[in-house]
């Protein structure tokens, strides 16, 4: 099967180049940029020199020769893409957040008015496999609800309150030089930001009501000086008491059967470079302590999304992805 990315040239597109390599029934055959176009896709990321002979194109849909697309281009920018992409019949999977969510909550969410909308599946792969199986179209989960929900999903539905602390890496802001994501700022530092209306709480919310809870749903973000990885803290606190045993055999029974869920002391260096997501729990009676772990760009990104198209083409679903993690 082809493969096209657009939209390449960023963080998420190498990942997926890299991870694509190994799979068994798909290529990437085309990688666009509109900035980039004419350039060998290495000379952008060297890193995969010897892999790959690519060169960046110009993302124009009514041309491009693929099965199924990633769009790896930014919040607000990928529906026309979208639209041009389903007139063509072609398979793909968003990686923004252009179709994670419903028009208006979008669109108030964003700040922008959504001019192609259409419902979608949204690709948190161990939440949503069902709809996901034959999708068309699916729109990619966002990183930090990603850590987050799959830290709170067992407990959801006794929960009357969730609140969660997330730490990530500097690559979830992207490859744009800001002063934000400066080396001088983010080394030897540790702060955090948009402390109550940060984007990716709606998409938690929207989880947390899947998942039959009625709690109220709070997020803070905080920016570490590392490369890659999301650790997230959730404090789910419960109507009723449960205890530890209690707790443990529901994650259990929950994610027994998924091959990216590994219950395990979390940490982001055990998972750097993976599709893996790992979560511990602690009871203390009416409060529960869950916490995650995910690499930001692969099960929060561009691994999660060849998850997504697995599952969309009945492939085997770690096709592609079974890669150890880098540690150290």
């Amino acid at each position: 099967m082809d493969i096209a990315i657009v939209g390449a040239s960023g963080f998420t597109g190498a990942d997926l180049v890299r991870l694509l390599l190994t799979h068994s029934q798909a290529e990437v055959t085309a990688v666009t940029s509109r900035k980039e176009e004419g350039k060998s896709f290495t000379s952008i990321h060297p890193s995969l020199t010897g892999f790959t002979d690519l060169k960046f194109t110009n993302p124009d849909i009514s041309r491009l020769d693929a099965d199924f697309a990633f769009l790896a281009v930014p919040h607000t920018a990928a529906m026309p893409y979208a639209e041009a992409l389903r007139e063509r019949g072609i398979k793909c999977v968003d990686l923004s957040a252009d179709y994670r969510l419903p028009k208006d909550v979008y669109e108030a969410t964003y700040g922008v008015k959504h001019t192609a909308y259409f419902k979608a599946p949204y690709g948190l792969c161990e939440i949503h496999r069902d709809e996901i199986k034959g999708a068309d179209f699916v729109a990619n989960p966002g990183c930090f609800p990603t850590g987050a929900t799959l830290a709170a999903a067992p407990l959801a539905k006794f929960a009357n309150t969730i609140i969660y602390d997330s730490k990530s890496g500097v690559t979830g802001a992207g490859t744009t030089p800001t002063v934000t994501n400066q080396f001088t700022t983010v080394n030897d530092n540790f702060n955090a930001y948009k402390w109550t209306k940060h984007r990716h709480l709606a998409e938690m919310k929207q989880e947390a009501a899947f998942l039959g809870s009625k709690a109220s749903c709070h997020f803070t973000p905080h920016l570490l000086p590392i490369n890659r990885g999301i650790l997230t803290t959730a404090h789910i606190l419960l109507d009723e008491e449960l205890s530890q045993e209690e707790v443990e055999k529901l994650y259990r029974e929950r994610y027994e059967k998924e091959y990216f869920i590994r219950l395990q002391n979390p940490s982001t260096a055990a998972v750097r470079g993976s599709n893996f997501c790992d979560i511990k729990v602690e009871c203390d009676g009416k409060r529960v302590v869950a916490v995650s772990a995910i690499d930001n760009l692969v099960k929060g990104a561009s691994g999660q999304a060849i998850q997504n198209m697995n599952i969309m083409c009945g492939f085997k679903e770690n096709d592609g992805l079974k890669v150890a993690p880098l540690n150290p």
